[in-house]
């Protein structure tokens, strides 16, 4: 008779640096701790697109390199300090969005930061917590920053 194990439960979390994916990475762990889960934080990046420019190949490692510094900081700035979860880190090639949403497939929890933007602009700009909320197939939580 084989063990069946359960699947390791995830609480996905985008971060990209600012002070609401920060807090949000901080309750994304927080929320872990309770559920006996383990954060995936994931970061995306892609090309700048510009008309009659190319990136160079190398620029694909560099940018990269940068978007793992910005996730490496913002996990060293949200340490559990009890040690109680682990936080996986994961940068994508891709749109923010489309990763959040493929890295939510299996999640208890998607878990993002809003900027902000409202009025005409969050609506001219769209939000990534908009879409997220609208299309993730798991439970989204949107963590605004607490100004003081």
């Amino acid at each position: 008779m084989t063990e069946q194990t359960e699947p390791q439960r995830r609480i996905v979390v985008g971060v990209d640096g600012s002070p609401s994916s920060i807090d949000a990475l901080r309750w994304a762990v927080d929320q872990a701790r309770t559920r006996s889960a383990v954060v995936e934080a994931v970061t995306a990046w892609q090309h700048p697109v510009s008309t009659g420019w190319t990136v160079p190949f190398e620029a694909d490692e560099d940018l990269a390199a940068v978007m793992r510094k910005v996730l490496d900081d913002a996990i060293a700035r949200t340490t559990d300090p009890q040690g109680q979860v682990e936080i996986r880190p994961r940068v994508v090639q891709g749109g923010t969005v489309s990763s959040l949403l493929e890295a939510a497939r299996g999640a208890e929890l998607l878990v993002v930061g809003s900027r902000g933007h409202g009025g005409f602009v969050g609506a001219l700009l769209g939000s990534v917590s908009g879409h997220c909320v609208q299309h993730t197939p798991c439970p989204v939580v949107v963590v605004r920053h607490a100004t003081t």
